[in-house]
Order: structure tokens, then C-alpha cells, then sequence
């Protein structure tokens, strides 16, 4: 009896496993930042970034680490959007930006030297879906206009819709210049 329960029970498992998995999907999955500001190792972990840009040489390499970076930025934004550090999260966000911006020169690039470029296309056109669901879910969630104010200094407006659509409208025209 012992041993028929066993294997009725080895048998549901084993269905709801084969079952679920068909279901799991993550096609592109934005990274998380190892290290966000006010950490003493953040600093380090910024000139570290910059420093492996030396490290990957080459289009294809050059397309996957300011893709990382670019995630990693947007994440590290979006963190601090939520904690309503508003000031750190739209320079990560230009970072982000920035690095995205990027793309389509290596691109372009590694066509001219007749690479495969396809999969990255792809890859970046996947991107682009998730940076712009980001980038929406951040500015629904945010104030239009926000003051920082600081001790002893003046008051900084912030107008983060307006910092959050160019950032969409960056991602876009990327994927628009890859299309070219």
C-alpha cells in the first residue's frame, strides 16, 4: 500500500512539474544591481563598470555589457523610484538611457563586418517590450513634478514624467534605428 502511494504521488508530481513548466517563460529578464547608492562598495562598483568596458571588446560583446549596464541602471532607477529617492533615480535613468542609446552603433557596426546580428536584434527588440513596461509602471506609480529640497542649498524641480518619456522615447528610437 505504502509503495502504491508512493508512486501515485511520484506520478501527480511528476505531472504538475511537466505541466508548469511549459508555462515558465523568461525570454529577457532585466538583472538586478549588485550594489545601490549609499553603499560604501557602490562607488567600486561603478568604476568597475566602467573599467570592464575595456574588458569586452568587440560588437558583440560591446551589445551585451551596455545592455546589461542599461538593465542594471533601469533597475537600480526603478529601485530608487520606489523608495522615492526621485534626484538618484533619474541619474540612473539617464545612465540607463545613455548606455541603451549605445546599441544600435555596435549593431550597425558588426552588419558592416557581416556578423549574425539577428539574435541580438532579437534580443534588443525584447528589451525594448521590457523597458518600456518598466518605464510606464514607473511613471504611474510616480508624481509628475516632484521638489527636492536640500539642507543649506536650493530646491531642485524635478519633472520625472517628463525625464521618464524621453527615456521611452530613447528606447523606442532605438529599436526605430535598428529597423532602418
Amino acid at each position: 500500500m505504502k509503495k502504491i502511494i508512493i508512486i501515485i504521488s511520484f506520478i501527480i508530481l511528476s505531472f504538475f512539474v511537466i505541466s508548469h513548466s511549459s508555462q515558465i517563460q523568461a525570454s529577457y529578464v532585466l538583472s538586478y544591481p549588485s550594489f545601490m547608492p549609499g553603499n560604501k562598495l557602490y562607488k567600486i562598483s561603478r568604476i568597475v563598470d566602467q573599467l570592464n568596458n575595456w574588458w569586452y571588446f568587440g560588437n558583440i560583446a560591446q551589445i551585451k555589457y551596455h545592455l546589461g549596464l542599461s538593465d542594471k541602471y533601469l533597475v537600480e532607477a526603478k529601485t530608487l523610484f520606489e523608495y522615492k529617492q526621485y534626484l538618484l533615480g533619474v541619474d540612473a535613468l539617464k545612465r540607463s538611457t545613455k548606455q541603451f542609446q549605445t546599441l544600435p552603433l555596435f549593431v550597425k557596426q558588426g552588419i558592416s563586418e557581416n556578423k549574425n546580428m539577428n539574435s541580438l536584434i532579437s534580443t534588443i527588440s525584447e528589451a525594448v517590450v521590457i523597458h518600456r513596461s518598466v518605464l510606464q509602471e514607473m511613471k504611474i506609480s510616480c508624481p509628475e513634478i516632484f521638489e527636492w529640497v536640500p539642507e543649506k542649498r536650493a530646491a531642485t524641480e524635478l519633472k520625472l514624467h517628463d525625464e521618464l518619456d524621453k527615456a521611452n522615447s530613447a528606447v523606442v528610437s532605438v529599436i526605430n534605428e535598428l529597423k532602418k
